[in-house]
This record gives structure tokens, sequence and C-alpha cells, in this order.
């Protein structure tokens, strides 16, 4: 079935995803239009992408919202889209909004927790990657996961 280009266009431009995108590093998960903007954010949000056996990506979304420094992660809530969308396996992102690009002790927690959590139900966490108005910083590469 060929979806018409418009219908095709809102939809990507309503899930934040300008086009097919392939990520091959970090700092290609800032094509996507919600991560781009996070830099900007007050608010500590985490976002997670679910991507197919291509390394492309499938949706993003908006995990949770949380306080100026702080924001909740449980794997409950990173992998649920996961399931749905059906991924072979996720990056999560989320941004400091004070530019400090190193992560926190609980940052390093719940990244090896959501890599567990990933192992047990067969989505594997590619990465967690933190945004701040000063760049991008992987926990891969790390050496977190």
């Amino acid at each position: 079935m060929n979806i018409p280009s418009m219908v095709y266009d809102k939809i990507r431009s309503e899930y934040g995803i300008p086009d097919i995108i392939m990520i091959r590093e970090p700092v290609d998960v800032l094509q996507v239009r919600k991560i781009a903007t996070l830099s900007r954010s007050r608010q500590e949000k985490v976002i997670v992408l679910t991507i197919n056996g291509y390394s492309n990506i499938i949706k993003s979304r908006i995990v949770t919202v949380g306080i100026l420094n702080h924001s909740l992660i449980h794997p409950r809530e990173i992998f649920r889209g996961a399931i749905l969308d059906n991924a072979h396996s996720i990056i999560c992102v989320h941004n400091h909004p004070s530019g400090n690009l190193e992560p926190s002790s609980e940052d390093i927690a719940v990244t090896k927790q959501l890599k567990e959590a990933g192992s047990i139900i067969g989505i594997s966490l590619l990465d967690h990657i933190i945004v701040s108005k000063n760049g991008v910083q992987s926990l891969r590469g790390l050496g977190y996961l």
C-alpha cells in the first residue's frame, strides 16, 4: 500500500522525525526535532527512540518530564513503546538543563538497569545519550554500556 506523500509528511512531522534517519553515531540523534530542541529545555526530559533492525528510527517518544534537574526513569515506561513498535532496540536520550554533559551516578545506574531489562525482554539498549547546550555525550562512548 502506498501512503500519499502529504499523509506521510504529516505522520513524520507529528512524531518529530523529518525523514528516515539512520543512527550511526550519537550526534545523529540531533536530527530528530524533539531531541534537537531538548538542549534548550529548562526541565529534564527523557525521550526514547525505537529502532528497527536496520538502525532506522521507528518512533520518538517523550517518556517522562521531570523537574529542573531530575527525571524518574523506570524500565516499564522506557520499553513500553518499544514493545508496541516491535522494535529491535532503543536509544534513551535525556537532557541536562545545567549544560553539564557528565553523567550523574543516577544516569549510570539507570543505564545499567535498562541494559539488563532490555537483555531480558530481547530489546537492546544501544545507547543512553545526554544532550545539553554544550553538546552530546554517549554513555556507550564512556564505557557504561
